[in-house]
């Protein structure tokens, strides 16, 4: 393979860099209450997983942290849900007032993530408290046409629950930037988990609701709302934003349309089964119809069944997580969870429920190599290595370039840099976030983070 050269064009300008985070949602009311402690670090487990995820010097320094609100299905005992992390704790007491200790350990996690470097905690709800949905439980009922499963006299109390509790966290110092109270409505949530189908009219109303509730709190002048979050990049993020930016005071409430990111059950019809046309074509409806407003991925995660702890899920997250900064100009990035007790590709790091014990992925490490090396706040610069073979994303922010590139090949790749001091941090196969000073080879299956400080214009080196 003939060597690489990587190019820079600060001129270039795309989107500003918000940071990486991940969701406590089906873990952190687990994991939040082990105090054993961790026999590598001393410290308690819980901590030191916080540590891991969130620290920028002994982690890989995610920004944000999702917080799941609980609709309670775990206090009644209530609907199909037969695995029980998937069940959640409500906040709410019987006498209707916020107690967050009534989740006391996935509130103890959100915690623990503010203290080692979380800037942002992300309030979103898969369920409205099942005191307020039609069936009482956490899920929609079986049946066709599917059916909705919060009444619409009761959007303003569902409001009012999200509202006190967000209040209830920013008294505990905690940095509430965002409550997102819908997840996925497009999805028919029959069991299984908590979930709540919405019609985008319907989704479009209660998110009204929100802002205009929102209004009338002076407390919660700093939080935006977020939304609609559609579950897969390729149906219906059309309509569910027009719904989100239809209302002038929804629209005065947030600053991004957020999506996740899946790409469900592709099938062999072309126009179907690939990623990008859909990530060009709805930036370029944002752009039209939401020139203000940025995108944010708040949601994904590999969907393969079996335990991956090693470089294959790992270039495929590093492929997905290219694509959208680079194509849909994503502002931010969020996993769907950090921890896996499942055997299933879709966490950072595995658990051991039984044991209390913790593994790392290879997972976590590539996205250390986004999420420990970009500075919040730096502009996306066009980039390019002349192989199309290898992908490539730069940021730059203070005389300072960051770039990742993504080797997928079996094959070492020889790349020429720009002038600068480099360091180049490697994931592959042998390393985990290892630095390489000046050592400008990619190497096989890799994930590799350049730092450069920029020198004057046409300067490289070899």
């Amino acid at each position: 393979m003939a060597d690489a050269r990587l190019m820079l064009d600060p001129e270039t300008e795309y989107q500003r860099f918000e940071g990486i985070g991940a969701s406590g949602a089906w873990w952190a009311q687990l994991v939040g209450g082990w105090e054993h402690p961790d026999p590598a670090s001393g410290l308690p487990t819980c901590e030191r997983i916080a540590q891991l995820l969130y620290s920028k010097t002994q982690g890989i320094g995610l920004r944000a942290y999702r917080y799941n609100i609980g609709a309670g299905s775990a206090d009644s005992g209530r609907g199909d849900i037969s695995m029980a992390l998937r069940r959640t704790h409500s906040p709410e007491t019987p006498d209707g007032t916020i107690d967050l200790d009534l989740d006391r350990n996935a509130v103890h996690m959100a915690e623990l993530a503010v203290q080692y470097g979380a800037e942002e905690l992300i309030l979103f709800v898969n369920s409205p408290p099942e005191r307020l949905t039609k069936n009482g439980k956490a899920h929609c009922d079986k049946g066709f046409p599917p059916k909705e499963n919060l009444p619409r006299a009761n959007y303003e109390a569902f409001a009012k629950f999200c509202l006190d509790v967000t209040q209830a966290f920013l008294r505990r110092g905690l940095p509430v930037t965002s409550l997102s109270p819908i997840n996925e409505p497009l999805w028919v949530w029959t069991g299984g988990q908590e979930g709540c189908h919405y019609r985008p009219r319907s989704a479009g109303k209660l998110m009204q609701v929100f802002a205009q509730a929102m209004a009338q709190r002076p407390a919660l002048d700093g939080v935006r709302l977020a939304g609609l979050e559609n579950g897969d990049i390729r149906w219906f993020n059309k309509s569910y934003a027009r719904a989100l930016l239809r209302s002038p005071a929804v629209r005065s409430r947030i600053d991004a349309v957020d999506v996740h990111s899946y790409f469900l059950q592709p099938v062999s019809v072309p126009f179907f089964s690939r990623r990008p046309p859909y990530l060009r074509r709805f930036r370029r409806w944002m752009a039209r119809h939401a020139p203000d407003k940025q995108i944010r991925v708040s949601e994904w995660c590999h969907m393969q069944g079996g335990r991956d702890p090693g470089m294959d899920s790992a270039l495929v997250m590093a492929q997905v997580m290219h694509e959208d900064l680079t194509l849909l100009n994503a502002a931010a990035w969020q996993h769907w969870i950090a921890v896996s007790e499942v055997d299933f590709c879709d966490g950072l790091i595995y658990i051991e429920q039984d044991a209390g014990t913790f593994s790392m992925t290879k997972r976590y490490y590539a996205t250390g190599n986004y999420s420990k090396y970009i500075p919040y706040g730096a502009v996306r610069i066009k980039a390019d290595c002349g192989d199309p073979a290898l992908r490539v994303a730069a940021f730059r922010k203070d005389g300072g370039v960051t770039a990742v590139v993504i080797n997928p090949t079996h094959s070492a790749v020889p790349l020429t840099l720009p002038a600068g001091a480099h360091t180049l941090i490697v994931t592959d196969e042998n390393e985990d976030l290892q630095p390489h000073p000046a050592q400008a080879v990619l190497t096989p299956r890799s994930v590799t983070t350049i730092l450069i400080h920029e020198n004057e214009p046409g300067e490289e080196t070899a």
